[in-house]
């Protein structure tokens, strides 16, 4: 099982930095997003305690999503980059579950 320090450590020898990750739903796609911030900044809003359990909440919905695998492959693939003011989006392919977690009517 894939833990929050497994998940750092992917981001930092990544991209040489341990970048903030957010779950979004957009036009009824949920998304895995790096964002551009990091821990590494000085004006980062988390301290490292703080950011491993963000991490770890995160994580939390890619198992129960059954997620966990793609988003590992696909972080160890893309060639793109965050950059100021632009994540980069992993659209999520949850299946047929995918309108309970969207909220969408059975």
């Amino acid at each position: 099982m894939k833990t929050a320090q497994d998940l750092r450590q992917l981001l930092q020898s990544k991209w040489g930095y341990a970048y903030d990750v957010q779950l979004r739903q957009l036009r009824n796609r949920l998304y895995f997003q790096v964002m551009w911030r990091y821990l590494e900044q000085v004006s980062f809003p988390l301290n490292e305690e703080e950011y491993l359990a963000h991490l770890h909440e995160v994580l939390l919905y890619l198992h129960e999503w059954q997620v966990v695998e793609q988003v590992w492959h696909w972080l160890e693939q893309t060639r793109e980059r965050p950059r100021l003011g632009r994540a980069v989006s992993l659209p999520l392919s949850l299946g047929q579950r995918a309108g309970e977690w969207l909220g969408e009517p059975g």
